[in-house]
């Protein structure tokens, strides 16, 4: 298997990218009960104990970072998953489809697996329009505007539910809008290096976009501007929460 994204930046990736319990409870809640395949399975962050049977995940530095008591789990890719038709009752895929190759196929074979869905997926154009896209370092939109958004992918599995997955300000999982609040965070290379979105654009810019940062923290050119998110102690970022139940 060629070597995937992940085996590049997913350095670390357990330690920046940590699971938080309200993200959980709601990926749960949806999931509910039957056996379920994790799909882009990354570290494990959101595999529900009780149900999980079977992880996919494609690459080999992810596959590394797995914590022991974790669900078994295979080196594959989501576009050609090795199970049998309608194998598990529930494929979870969380933050991963806008990393497929062929992401229209990889839903194909989530349907074919199993007849329920459960995808974590994000609205592009609001990460495009996320302050530190739009004034710090604008190449992240254009990366940013090629993946499928949250309604695109809900369009092509048929969904029947999307709802709001808002980023608390104290979020634990270091997605790329999660420190909203908390600009300093960005100027941490390892926060940085953990968020795809700035991974893969290109480093000069993303450079002279934390220099920019930095100077307007210190000047509180950012507070002033944002005063308005202070007070917040959550915010809707673009996560959606998409289901699909075959059942019916």
């Amino acid at each position: 298997m060629a070597p995937h994204v992940y085996d590049r930046i997913g350095t670390g990736y357990a330690r920046g990218r940590r699971t938080d319990p309200r993200w959980m409870a709601r990926i749960s809640q949806a999931v509910g009960d039957g056996a379920l395949v994790d799909v882009g399975a990354g570290t494990g962050s959101y595999e529900p104990d009780r149900t999980t049977v079977l992880a996919v995940e494609p690459s080999r530095r992810m596959l590394a970072q797995r914590a022991g008591p974790a669900a078994p789990a295979v080196q594959a890719v989501a576009e050609q998953l090795p199970l049998r038709d309608d194998a598990a009752d529930v494929t979870l895929a969380v933050l991963t489809v806008h990393h497929w190759g062929d992401w229209r196929r990889g839903l194909a074979e989530l349907r074919r697996v199993s007849s329920r869905q459960v995808i974590v997926a994000y609205e592009t154009r609001l990460h495009a329009e996320f302050w530190l896209t739009r004034d710090y370092i604008p190449e992240i939109a254009r990366l940013e505007v090629s993946r499928p958004s949250a309604t695109d992918i809900a369009d092509e599995l048929g969904a029947e539910n999307v709802s709001v997955l808002p980023v608390p300000w104290d979020f634990t999982d270091g997605v790329f809008p999660a420190y909203w609040r908390r600009p300093e965070a960005y100027l941490d290379a390892r926060v940085r290096w953990n968020c795809s979105a700035l991974a893969q654009t290109d480093a000069a810019a993303v450079s002279r976009g934390v220099e920019r940062l930095r100077r307007d923290l210190e000047s509180g050119r950012w507070h002033e501007r944002h005063r308005d998110l202070l007070g917040r102690d959550e915010l809707d970022v673009g996560f959606r929460l998409v289901t699909r139940d075959g059942r019916g």
